[in-house]
């Protein structure tokens, strides 16, 4: 039997895993569902627990029931934190790792320090946003901006002030918006609104509202709600930057609207753009060296899915063909043994198909011009259309990986003590019997 100071040991160490999670921008409903599979791997008395974004409750059950509660951070773990907690969380599942050595393992994860330096990651930051900016076909001397700018903001990032990280998203939108809108006047960089969204792409909210419209359609109310907010703050945050930035420049609400057309590079120059983008994504995040080609796979299959789609359905909805795709790749890919954790793989497809830039995109037209609504609401449905995918190629992968589930049932379980029939012997209920016997016939 667990004594009662080895049951508080593992509760925090679920506790732990679960904020770990949670820092990797997991959804609540599998974090609930991988802490379920922990405490049954255990052993634990574990009757229920409840996963919110900020709030983690663990109720055991006993001799007297226990709640351990604990509220998570603001952390976010980078790439290589997240494959070595998942690391952690296989070796749990089987119990092989004890909870006091697993508690010393997840405050080694989260003291870790980068693979790379500063100057190798503020170059990661600048490839990202110089792979995004390709992709979003613009002109080379816009791609070469947004290279710059994306290296001075891959280094503020490197600042760790929490004072700095709540003004963040305003500082980089507005220095971002600043200086394009500076440069447009000067140089032909293409779309300047759409240009600002590569450098700014790391504080778009795209995997948060996705992941709170998965939630939402999940029966998460709580956690989908508040992670949606969440999100739709982020976007008037960058959006107020750039206002401002254009206010000080002089900007007409006629530049706010993107333009019509593509870029002037040639058409394969996307597909390059695709291999930078995994490649600045693995030295910013300080990914492992073996999720490199597992990232490179996932974002190939994304862009692919969501070009074909939107040349065939129209843009609104191609990041539902995107999502579709790469979804069961993801979900295959971190089952093999030596695959890579969904959400290593997950995030950059995420900020690929990017949701979140069109809602940007829509939320500054909508404030500073007069049909800038319409996209907004367009946005609105591709950020719909990727959960969506996300969902229905969630589902399609574990009925044919996994089989059909059976249908929950509404259920209420007696308390321990209560319970004595399911936990007595049948010595035990042969001497109630006589008991009883023996008293009735006094």
């Amino acid at each position: 039997m667990t004594s009662p100071a080895d049951a508080v040991v593992l509760n925090r160490f679920l506790l732990g895993l679960a904020e770990g999670m949670t820092a990797s921008d997991e959804s609540v409903d599998r974090i609930r569902d991988t802490m379920a599979t922990l405490a049954d791997a255990y052993g634990s008395t574990a009757t229920d627990i409840v996963i919110l974004p900020t709030v983690i409750l663990i109720e055991t059950g006993g001799e007297e029931d226990r709640v351990s509660l604990r509220s998570t951070l603001s952390a976010k773990f980078r790439f290589d934190q997240i494959a070595a907690l998942y690391r952690l969380i296989e070796q749990a599942k089987t119990a092989s790792v004890a909870p006091d050595q697993g508690i010393r393992r997840l405050n080694e994860i989260g003291a870790m320090r980068p693979r790379y330096g500063w100057a190798v990651r503020t170059l990661g930051h600048a490839l990202l946003t110089l792979g995004l900016a390709l992709m979003l076909a613009p002109t080379w001397q816009g791609a070469i901006i947004a290279f710059v700018l994306g290296a001075g903001i891959g280094l503020l990032k490197l600042v760790r002030s929490p004072t700095l990280q709540l003004v963040m998203p305003i500082v980089a939108a507005f220095v971002c918006a600043t200086g394009v809108f500076l440069l447009a006047e000067v140089i032909d960089i293409g779309d300047p609104i759409h240009l600002l969204i590569a450098p700014l792409v790391t504080f778009l909210p795209g995997g948060v509202l996705t992941t709170a419209t998965v939630e939402l359609a999940a029966g998460q109310m709580i956690a989908g709600a508040s992670r949606l907010v969440y999100g739709f703050v982020q976007l008037a945050l960058l959006a107020f930057g750039i206002l401002a930035a254009g206010t000080l420049v002089g900007v007409d609400s006629a530049d706010y609207e993107p333009l019509e057309g593509g870029g002037t590079v040639a058409w394969w120059v996307p597909l390059i753009g695709v291999l930078v983008f995994a490649t600045g994504n693995y030295l910013h995040f300080s990914a492992p060296p073996s999720t490199f080609g597992w990232v490179l796979l996932v974002l190939a299959v994304a862009y692919a899915a969501q070009t074909i789609g939107g040349l065939v359905l129209g843009p609104t909805v191609s990041g539902f063909i995107g999502a579709l795709a790469m979804t069961p790749v993801v979900l295959w890919i971190a089952g093999l043994r030596n695959g890579a954790p969904s959400q290593l793989t997950f995030l950059p497809a995420f900020w690929l198909l990017v949701p979140g830039a069109a809602g940007l995109v829509g939320l500054t037209e909508a404030v500073a011009t007069d049909g800038g609504l319409a996209d907004f609401t367009a946005a609105l449905v591709s950020v719909m259309s990727i959960a969506l995918g996300v969902l229905i190629g969630t589902a399609l992968y574990r009925v044919v990986h996994h089989g059909a589930e059976e249908i929950v049932q509404f259920a209420v379980a007696l308390p321990v003590a209560h319970d004595t029939d399911t936990r007595s012997t049948f010595t035990q209920r042969v001497k109630r019997w006589w008991h009883r016997e023996r008293g009735g016939n006094r």
